[in-house]
């Protein structure tokens, strides 16, 4: 059931309003709604939360959470029909290609849409002792990765593509914990890792006898972009002025992924997908206040590319009449779009070759071939 709600005028007074104003045109938003997350205690369960708080309060919408500490508890209740949004992390981008935890016989490229992603900073941080001052410069150092975690590893991988390097050239410390990773460089066990300027450890290392560096990723370091995006081609050049020890007034150069992404199925209605995102902005004000980072929802940050998947059609009209979708987003909407396409195909063509391949066999030769398709994407 769905409860029609009028914006911009209360109730009360929408009568004698009319008379003065052009009409108001209602909108529909459903009675109830699901939502998954990452778990409770999370950036984007916090998120998740002021947001659904302000629905609540604007449209009388009710919103279940339901957290998940893995990308595959986060997707499967949206696949399943259970959930209608999802806010993910960097599993968003993995599950449309069919990567790591989505490569087995049962998962596979997954045809996804972003609503909205509000942008997060990310480069390379090290200890400033290190004499690390520019992504090359970490050759041969110990760089802090997490066990199982392919959204933070990856992001590095791309990150030290931007200064030449592959995995092959630094000394990779594995961590069996985020936390442990990044406090790695406080104990002096890594020289360097690929993490958010406002993660709590690196304030413990600013502090610390070893200090810290952010290495910059330059705006107009056209090779070193064109290499970190052939890793990752989900980010797009950020400055931050908030991070662990950044002298008040200084910029960090780094790169912006999203997170959390606002995600539903490619099937869910225009018109559904175009009042959420409707509701997303004229509830900013409500919301925006409600953690550190939620000022960067405003659509003109969260509602452009580049994001992890292509942007729904219902987002996009809404973006459109708001005239912050542009030509050049079309262009990246469309090649991101004939990504996924072109990933979904190649997945079915590989299951049907493969049928007595199994488990991690499996997944490793699809990962090899997927190495190969991407090769030939331009």
């Amino acid at each position: 059931m769905k409860t029609t709600l009028r914006l911009g005028l209360a109730a009360t007074g929408f009568l004698a309003a009319s008379m003065l104003a052009p009409a108001t045109f209602a909108q529909e938003m459903p009675d109830t709604m699901v939502w998954t997350s990452y778990d409770v205690g999370s950036a984007g369960y916090a998120e998740a939360s002021a947001i659904a708080d302000a629905f609540g309060k604007k449209f009388g919408t009710r919103i279940r959470i339901q957290p998940s500490g893995s990308g595959i508890g986060r997707l499967q209740p949206l696949l399943q029909g259970r959930a209608d949004y999802a806010f993910l992390a960097t599993e968003a981008f993995f599950v449309s290609d069919g990567a790591y935890d989505f490569a087995m016989p049962d998962w596979g490229p997954t045809n996804l849409r972003a609503v909205a992603g509000r942008p997060a900073g990310i480069t390379l941080i090290t200890a400033a002792d290190a004499g690390i001052r520019t992504v090359a410069d970490a050759r041969g150092k110990r760089i802090a990765f997490v066990a199982g975690n392919p959204s933070v590893n990856v992001k590095c991988e791309a990150i030290l593509a931007f200064g030449g390097l592959t995995l092959d050239d630094v000394e990779v410390i594995t961590f069996p914990t985020y936390a442990s990773a990044m406090a790695s460089m406080t104990r002096n066990e890594s020289d360097g890792t690929c993490t958010t300027p406002t993660t709590s450890q690196l304030y413990e290392l600013a502090e610390s006898p070893r200090g810290i560096f952010y290495v910059p990723l330059e705006a107009d370091n056209a090779e070193g972009w064109a290499g970190l995006l052939k890793v990752l081609p989900i980010m797009s050049p950020s400055e931050e002025d908030v991070a662990a020890g950044l002298p008040e007034g200084e910029i960090a150069k780094m790169a912006a992924y999203r997170y959390p992404v606002i995600t539903t199925t490619a099937e869910k209605s225009a018109d559904e997908v175009y009042a959420f995102i409707k509701a997303l902005d004229e509830t900013y004000d409500l919301y925006k206040d409600g953690t550190a980072t939620m000022k960067r929802w405003t659509l003109e940050k969260s509602g452009k590319p580049a994001i992890d998947l292509p942007f729904h059609e219902g987002a996009i009209r809404y973006l459109k009449e708001k005239g912050i979708w542009t030509a050049e987003d079309d262009a990246w909407n469309q090649k991101r779009t004939a990504r996924l396409d072109t990933m979904v195909a190649a997945w079915a063509e590989f299951k049907a070759a493969n049928a007595d391949l199994t488990g991690e066999a499996y997944a490793d030769a699809w990962m090899a071939h997927r190495a190969e398709v991407i090769a030939t994407l331009n």
